[in-house]
């Protein structure tokens, strides 16, 4: 946790990022098993590095994923498990993750388009939801930044969920971000990297840099 934040860093390919994503303070590392990002990762990798990862939380980010992929997951030593899904995904796929990990362990991302109300059926089945930009053709990882009027409307109404703010965020610009949304709990990618997959130590540093002096600012009333 950096100045009561939570962090997350998403995209982690190697053990050497891992490795510098926990030396900033990152609370949860993020590796993606969807095979279309140019940031996947196979199961196998995952396991080959396992052993050696810093004790942060591991997060499993994926796509539309299988039930019987999720206990494979779980079995491989990931602790929480972000799933990215389209709106028209219905209630007995979204209940049937929530029983495979746990509704405690289960990020659900959806994919909201800006000025759309969130879903307040996907809160039946998941503590946790992560906010990330809205793109029409992909399911996050574009680099840009989101609705962050709509994160903060979302976060208001359900103040009893973990909302987590994703979605182009930079050492450049998460101190306007924290002060649009309030958020507690940041997601970052391709903002602290060199290159797709790779990140890039002097920009991690200077994330959390920035997030510190964005948090004392949010705490001031600093717009």
């Amino acid at each position: 946790m950096i100045a009561g934040i939570r962090l997350k860093i998403c995209g982690l390919t190697t053990l050497v990022d891992a490795e510098a994503a926990d030396a900033i303070g990152a609370d949860f590392l993020g590796f993606i098993l969807h095979p279309q990002s140019p940031r996947h990762i196979a199961l196998s990798q995952f396991a080959a590095m396992a052993g050696r990862l810093p004790p942060r939380r591991k997060v499993a980010v994926a796509v539309m994923p299988s039930v019987d992929d999720l206990r494979a997951w779980r079995e491989a030593g990931f602790d929480e498990f972000q799933v990215h899904f389209p709106l028209e995904t219905t209630e007995d796929v979204l209940a049937a993750w929530s029983s495979a990990v746990g509704r405690d362990h289960l990020w659900l991302a959806p994919k909201v388009p800006p000025g759309v109300v969130f879903p307040e059926r996907v809160l039946a089945h998941a503590d946790t939801v992560l906010w990330d930009t809205y793109a029409p053709g992909s399911f996050g990882g574009t680099g840009q930044t989101g609705d962050w009027a709509g994160y903060r409307a979302a976060r208001a109404t359900h103040p009893d969920r973990t909302w987590i703010l994703a979605g182009g965020l930079s050492p450049e610009n998460i101190g306007a971000a924290l002060a649009a949304t309030g958020a507690r709990f940041v997601d970052a990618n391709s903002g602290v990297e060199q290159a797709p997959g790779v990140k890039a130590p002097a920009r991690l540093r200077a994330f959390a840099e920035a997030l510190r002096a964005g948090s004392r600012g949010s705490a001031l009333g600093v717009e």
